[in-house]
């Protein structure tokens, strides 16, 4: 995308990077100021402004700072409700928005001391932008000209892709070299780890785990709804869970490949991942790991491996983690033969969704918001659980293929990469590929692409594919 010279590390010069740290420090001294009385006054706000500010100034002095900070953070804040730490943002799009500042502060400053701009635009950075456009604008127009009342939850979903754009955008424009993109995906499996082990002790009941994380991730609601022999982790959400353990999986499995040095703390990352998925509980899951597999070594050439690892992997996996495999198959001895989860989601699409396609509402769609109010009173919303539903309902056939012309970008690009590197951005590049294979599939079960934590590793993913992207092109 469009940046000043100097992103990513590299400055514009010693007396205009000696003048930016200045300021930042002078604004750094007038926070601690203001955070003085604030202190006193409102101590939960002055923490904010303090971490804020430091956050800024971080960025604003290393912009690599901005992916470090983004990738450690949203797995293990993702799972936050809006409003419950701060007014209207929830906890993860507030550090989006702090690094987004930081940026545009180092932007302004460098194009200030006479730095030019560079377009690095790619075709995925157009399809991605296309994406968004047709799951907000369109809809929202096309609302407007039928007369339709918008309500703020249309105008919420509308823009929700816009986020996952932005976490995009973050990556692209401060990570420049390649070992930072390394040091990017080393902080990736580092939460991952985070996120799987909680996602297992949570899964198996133990130490507590399910309280914990309801006290903190779902506060004053019952225990219960956190003890349910599914990881839900720091994500607030199984689905997540088991997509983000994928996702680093093919990081871990692709950086044992290439490095002799660090495969076995790669392996035992891997091994880890796989045992996050099972924890997970979703039959997704269980499906995302053959399909992950399989895209994995078709991209790197050594499918017969990876298939014998797994193979040795799984019955490990599948005895640690059978009290979640034992109750997810109980679902099966109900009198339908089928659990109830998936009778229910086929008669919310076919009992509420697919009949407003009905008529030609599929073209452009029926409206941005993707759930509908209950008729019960035991439930307060009902979902779409289709991905490729989702798209129809929110945007018509233009979001349809507007999500297939990005993914077919994304995975030529990627693979491009994959295919002529085997550095860091070659790792990113082979993990991004897999994971898009394995969210296209998933698509069509539920909306894997807005999975909050999970759509944020993906979209990071690829933007660190595409570091020194014209170098690899050339490579080819």
């Amino acid at each position: 995308m469009v940046s000043a010279a100097g992103f990513g590390g590299h400055g514009t010069g010693a007396a205009a990077g000696g003048r930016g740290r200045l300021l930042v420090a002078l604004g750094g001294m007038l926070a601690a100021l203001l955070a003085g009385p604030l202190t006193l006054l409102l101590p939960g706000v002055a923490v904010v402004l303090i971490a804020g500010v430091t956050a800024v100034a971080l960025v604003a002095i290393f912009p690599p700072f901005a992916a470090y900070l983004v990738l450690a953070a949203t797995p293990l804040i993702a799972g936050m409700d809006r409003g419950s730490v701060l007014p209207v943002l929830r906890p993860s799009e507030a550090v989006a928005g702090v690094v987004i500042a930081g940026l545009l502060a180092r932007g302004l400053f460098e194009i200030a001391n006479g730095a030019p701009l560079r377009a690095r635009v790619t075709k995925v950075d157009g399809a991605l932008v296309g994406f968004a456009l047709a799951g907000s604008v369109l809809p929202l127009l096309w609302m407007l000209a039928r007369g339709k009342t918008m309500t703020g939850d249309d105008v919420l979903y509308a823009f929700q892709v816009w986020k996952y754009v932005a976490v995009f955008l973050i990556v692209r424009v401060s990570v420049r070299r390649e070992s930072e993109v390394r040091r990017c995906l080393w902080i990736s499996l580092g939460a991952a780890c985070i996120v799987g082990v909680l996602a297992i002790l949570q899964s198996l009941s133990l130490f507590g785990i399910p309280g914990l994380l309801t006290g903190v991730y779902a506060p004053g609601q019952d225990v219960a709804e956190f003890d349910i022999a599914r990881g839900t982790s720091t994500l607030a959400s199984s689905l997540a869970v088991a997509d983000v353990m994928i996702y680093s999986l093919a990081i871990s499995a692709t950086w044992a490949v290439h490095c002799k040095r660090a495969r076995g703390p790669l392996l035992a990352v891997g091994l880890l991942c796989l045992f996050g998925t099972v924890a997970s509980g979703q039959y997704s899951g269980f499906l995302a790991i053959p399909i992950a597999i399989l895209a994995l070594g078709l991209i790197t050439g050594r499918l017969g491996q990876l298939v014998v690892l797994s193979l040795c992997a799984l019955p490990f996996a599948a005895a640690a983690m059978w009290p979640v495999i034992s109750t997810r198959l109980s679902g099966f001895d109900s009198n339908a033969g089928l659990p109830s989860s998936w009778i229910g989601r086929w008669e919310n699409l076919t009992d509420f969704f697919w009949p407003e396609l009905a008529n030609f509402n599929w073209v452009l769609g029926v409206q941005p918001s993707a759930r509908l109010p209950a008729p019960e009173s035991w439930r307060e919303w009902i979902w779409i659980e289709s991905g490729h539903t989702w798209l129809l309902w929110s945007g018509g056939v233009p979001f349809l293929l507007a999500f297939f012309v990005f993914v077919w970008c994304a995975l030529r690009a990627t693979a491009t990469v994959a295919r002529t590197r085997s550095d860091g951005i070659g790792i990113a590049a082979v993990a991004a590929f897999t994971s898009l294979c394995v969210m296209s599939v998933l698509m069509i079960l539920d909306a894997h692409i807005t999975l909050r934590g999970s759509a944020d590793l993906l979209f990071s993913l690829v933007a660190l594919s595409l570091v020194g992207w014209r170098e690899s092109a050339r490579r080819q």
